[in-house]
């Protein structure tokens, strides 16, 4: 968020890679999205997506729900 903040930003998109190859968000991704999500709003930053990207395939947060 602070590179956002800095950048006088209205949305950000974050991502990572999951070294395993396998796309499925960890509880731990889930509940950081949240995080960002609802820090965000109180900044006026719209979280559009979390990417978790691996071997030639990515899930989205967004489509999943959790945003």
């Amino acid at each position: 968020m602070k590179s956002a903040i800095l950048s006088s930003a209205a949305s950000i998109m974050v991502a990572h890679n999951h070294p395993s190859g396998e796309t499925t968000p960890s509880r731990e991704d889930v509940e950081v999205t949240k995080r960002l999500a609802e820090a965000g709003k109180l900044m006026g930053i719209e979280l559009l997506d979390h990417l978790i990207i691996g071997e030639g395939k990515y899930t989205s947060l967004k489509e999943k729900g959790y945003i």
